[in-house]
């Protein structure tokens, strides 16, 4: 039996503490460190600060890189978003790894098999089927005996099963151990603290206050900081972005690695409510995630628990076997449309990268370089333009989302 991945170890300041600061990234989960990092390989220095960097819905994350089964109605915009990171992602790993002297980050190829419990969430199925298919995603519809040939682990009865090979996924854990230790070798330096609000003067961004008084100073400032990104104090209402806590609760099993439960991502449809079991070469399954609007309540219930089991059992039998390692619950960004939100603001030298949902980690690679990118002079790429803050303020063409 394995055991549970071990915590991240405490960042080590590192790069230059004399000659000017660049940038201070506010936060350091999975945006921010990714920022962070290539900020210092483009020659930036760079401070990320963060009271628990590697922390929050980033270490509570399943870690799939699923644009094409976790694709939803109204969201073709943010779909072509998902799609280019999830193009980008396997040079993101195979570069991330060399820096850390081949570690792996546990990427992996995997592919995603949706499978429906009933007849009407064959139905619910079947529907996303014909959205992949009219968008010229690549899925598969797969019998139940078809699927159950894919994974000898499924359920007897479940009624039908959708294939999308493409999906893929990473550990998350290591990838946040890897990005903050990446970020420290190329010159960055993840200052463990807690901000307690940016500080700006003629209207521009001259740096931020840590909770101690203390004062960096940096021409540019990117607000990373996940579901807390507005409520940093010092912020003028209208630069404020509006991001909200969305509660997920999640828990990682564990079991044998010969033979294993599953072989690759399964997303459940159970009575119309989704459920999504991810294994890990070591044995690790991560069974998740619900979705609440409870505030910054982070506290882990029987009841969400017990459905995450129920629906998991309902497709996968075997999962009940496996011994509990840890339960957890995170607040993941929501936005009001479900994207993220990634630009300049009208502060001079604030730049804001929050609100990925669901996404964090698919996004982290190419969210990290629009900012770089920006923060560089070359502007925000075409790609992220219709995700820049801007789309919510008053009067904003399409409404307040994507277009």
């Amino acid at each position: 039996m394995q055991r549970p991945p071990v915590p991240p170890g405490r960042p080590t300041p590192v790069g230059a503490s004399s000659g000017a600061r660049d940038v201070i990234v506010v936060g350091a989960g999975v945006i921010g460190a990714a920022v962070a990092w290539r900020a210092a390989t483009r020659g930036l220095a760079v401070t990320a600060v963060d009271p628990e960097p590697g922390r929050g819905s980033s270490w509570a994350a399943a870690g799939m890189l699923g644009p094409v089964s976790e694709v939803q109605f109204g969201e073709e915009a943010l779909l072509e978003l998902n799609l280019a990171a999830a193009r980008a992602w396997p040079a993101f790993a195979t570069e991330l790894e060399s820096v850390l002297g081949g570690r792996s980050i546990g990427y992996r190829r995997s592919g995603t098999l949706v499978v429906a419990a009933e007849p009407g969430d064959a139905a619910i199925a079947a529907d996303l089927h014909a959205f992949q298919g009219s968008l010229g995603l690549e899925s598969e519809w797969l019998e139940p005996r078809r699927a159950r040939e894919l994974e000898p682990g499924l359920a007897p009865g479940i009624r039908a099963g959708l294939w999308a090979p493409g999906d893929h996924q990473v550990d998350n854990r290591r990838l946040m151990i890897g990005l903050l230790e990446a970020a420290g070798s190329a010159g960055a330096t993840i200052r463990r603290a807690a901000v307690a609000g940016i500080v700006t003067a003629g209207g521009r961004v001259t740096g931020v206050r840590l909770s101690d008084d203390t004062v960096l100073d940096a021409p540019t400032v990117v607000l990373a900081a996940g579901c807390h990104s507005a409520s940093v104090a010092g912020l003028p209402g209208h630069a404020s972005p509006p991001v909200r806590p969305v509660k997920g609760q999640i828990m990682r099993l564990f079991g044998p690695t010969t033979p294993p439960v599953l072989s690759r991502i399964v997303r459940g449809v159970v009575h119309g409510a989704s459920v999504y079991l991810v294994p890990r070469a070591d044995g690790e399954v991560v069974v998740g995630a619900t979705v609440e609007e409870r505030g910054f309540d982070d506290t882990v219930t029987a009841g969400a628990l017990y459905e995450l089991l129920r629906d998991a059992h309902r497709v996968v039998p075997g999962v009940t076997e496996l011994v509990v390692g840890e339960t957890m619950a995170a607040l993941r960004p929501g936005s009001p449309d479900n994207a993220p939100i990634v630009g300049p603001t009208d502060v001079d030298g604030l730049v804001v990268a929050t609100g990925h949902y669901r996404n964090g980690i698919l996004l982290a690679p190419v969210t990290a370089d629009a900012v770089v990118d920006l923060v560089t002079g070359s502007g925000l790429p075409s790609s992220m333009a219709c995700f820049a803050p801007g789309r919510f303020a008053v009067g904003a063409a399409g409404g307040g989302g994507p277009h």
